[in-house]
């Protein structure tokens, strides 16, 4: 396999060509900017998605996000921010609530936040924002970033790589401003290094000839193909009694969740169990579930597929690389597709930066497989348990809806099975919980690794997980004030100075920002006087007093082979 280091070529395009404009292939794109790389964004589509998909954006994806400068902004899109993030299942919008699953609108969050201790576990909580508010902004923000050229309307073709480079094929895409109109002109681009962040169905995967593996869509409540429909419904919130982000709605025969997009009429309609051949069949449908005739106007629709926990048989190939649904796909619960990709490119961002500039390892590239490919089995794994959850063993009778004493105990029997589903809505453990144990540029420690939950997660400072989250001030999160490279962390007030990597980290051209942390909680939290923490917010080693410092980098930055 080439060496990453190899720059025999004296000229390239661009040193990061980029396929896809989805989340992940943006934030790949801005992360590498934030590090002073220059990258070329290939999009077929003319525009960002127009279509509704998910509406989960994890703590960590915010965390991500924040680093970017973007978090603020895009907790002004969509929904208002005092508008319920609930989840309610009920018979029908004039019929029995059977269960709702409170949750903290983004006013509450925000004063959580606000109101925070030393220790907090995050800077920044999950948002519920549809994906066609959060993309659009992103990529106006990318549109503005120098060091991001975007090509929309350019369809990729196909790479061949070299030795020292990769030639990117590509053209305008068919059609035009005139229907029937020719392709445009095939051009070849040159980078240093590709990212296929182009989807299920990737070009680039399937030319570098490789397969997913795992599970696929098995029996179930919500698992094999299903439509989606996006809708806008007349005057809903003068309809309902209280409003939610979403609603299961559960009759007998008729099952279907609608998520809540604006706050005000639009929606995304899925139908997991009802007859929808004809657009009259969802009328019909919608007013049984509302109990009334309501005015619809039908957008769009869309098929896909549940019940997958599929990831790539590998994540790279010499100079080319694997993000989000291009490496994994998911089942749709808690939105962790999404956010394991944008991960996955935060994760690759450093790598690719430490590449180009000069100062990683030969084996550097070689780590973003095996810490990533694992955590997108566990967190596959995860929404297809939690997707496995939605099943409720419920038994769907017209007792749910009955005024008797069976139809109470029916509806108390299914609140207790409705309960059972908020850790899929609420799985703090999956979305800050990622660990690369194992990882051949971690420096381990000896302790135990902590057990994984779902659920919950308890912050360690273990190297291989993410740095445990500190408020240096009222409104300053630790993840503020770490650098674009490798961070060392003075823990306590009384750690020692770390001369010697700063020293080292220089002669070596390594990026190293060294931050106080005086207050003693971050210590105790922390449980050493030192920590270094990678560009993607993991720590990569901690102690007491420094080991050999180039022994230390030549290990965190790839220097060292597995």
């Amino acid at each position: 396999m080439p060496s990453p280091l190899d720059t025999s070529v004296t000229s390239v395009d661009t040193p990061v060509v980029i396929v896809g404009a989805g989340p992940v292939g943006m934030v790949l794109a801005l992360d590498l900017a934030s590090k002073g790389v220059r990258s070329t964004l290939i999009e077929q589509a003319a525009t960002q998605r127009t279509y509704p998909s998910g509406s989960t954006h994890n703590a960590r994806t915010m965390e991500h996000y924040r680093r970017l400068g973007l978090s603020e902004a895009l907790r002004q899109v969509g929904m208002p921010r005092d508008y319920s993030t609930d989840i309610t299942y009920l018979t029908h919008f004039n019929g029995h609530e059977l269960h709702r699953l409170a949750m903290p609108t983004e006013e509450e969050s925000a004063a959580q936040v606000a109101a925070h201790s030393v220790t907090d576990q995050v800077p920044e909580p999950l948002l519920r924002q549809n994906q066609i508010y959060i993309e659009k902004l992103v990529f106006e923000h990318m549109l503005k970033t120098e060091e991001v050229t975007t090509r929309v309307e350019t369809e990729f073709l196909g790479f061949e790589e070299h030795e020292d480079h990769v030639s990117v094929r590509v053209r305008p895409v068919a059609g035009g401003p005139e229907e029937g109109a020719e392709p445009g002109p095939e051009e070849v681009i040159t980078c240093r290094f590709l990212a296929g962040c182009d989807g299920g169905r990737s070009l680039v995967r399937r030319q570098l000839g490789l397969q997913y593996a795992g599970e696929k869509a098995d029996a179930g409540f919500l698992t094999g193909e299903r439509n989606s429909f996006y809708l806008r419904i007349k005057n809903f919130n003068s309809l309902i009694r209280e409003p939610s982000w979403q609603y299961w709605m559960v009759r007998p025969g008729k099952v279907a969740t609608l998520i809540t997009l604006d706050g005000e009429d639009e929606f995304r309609l899925t139908v997991i169990q009802g007859k929808t051949e004809t657009e009259d069949d969802l009328r019909e449908l919608i007013d049984d579930f509302f109990g009334a005739h309501v005015e619809v106007e039908f957008i769009e629709s869309q098929g896909w597929v549940s019940g997958f926990a599929l990831v790539a048989e590998h994540y790279r190939k010499g100079r080319v690389t694997l993000s989000g649904d291009a490496a994994h796909l998911f089942t749709p619960i808690g939105g962790f597709g999404m956010n394991t990709g944008v991960d996955d490119a935060v994760n690759l961002a450093w790598k690719l930066a430490a590449s180009l500039q000069g100062w990683a390892g030969p084996h550097l590239l070689d780590s973003y497989e095996p810490e990533r490919q694992p955590a997108a089995r566990y967190n596959s794994r995860a929404a297809l348990a939690l997707g496995r959850n939605l099943n409720f063993n419920l038994q769907i009778t017209e007792l749910l809806d009955e005024d008797s004493p069976a139809g109470v105990e029916a509806r108390k029997e299914a609140a207790v099975l409705m309960e059972g589903q908020r850790a899929g809505y609420a799985s703090i453990g999956v979305q800050l919980g990622t660990r690369y144990d194992d990882s051949p540029v971690i420096w381990p420690d000896g302790t135990p690794a902590p057990e994984r939950q779902y659920e919950t997660y308890v912050p360690s400072a273990r190297p291989g997980g993410r740095a445990p989250h500190v408020w240096m001030s009222r409104t300053q999160s630790l993840f503020d004030v770490l650098g674009p490279g490798f961070t060392l962390l003075r823990l306590g007030g009384a750690a020692p100075a770390g001369e010697a990597l700063v020293d080292a980290a220089a002669r070596r051209g390594i990026p190293l920002t060294v931050v106080d942390v005086p207050m003693p909680e971050a210590r105790e939290l922390y449980g050493a006087d030192l920590a270094l923490i990678r560009p993607d917010q993991h720590v990569a080693w901690r102690g007491d007093e420094l080991p050999d410092a180039d022994e230390l980098l030549t290990r965190v930055t790839g220097g060292a082979s597995a």
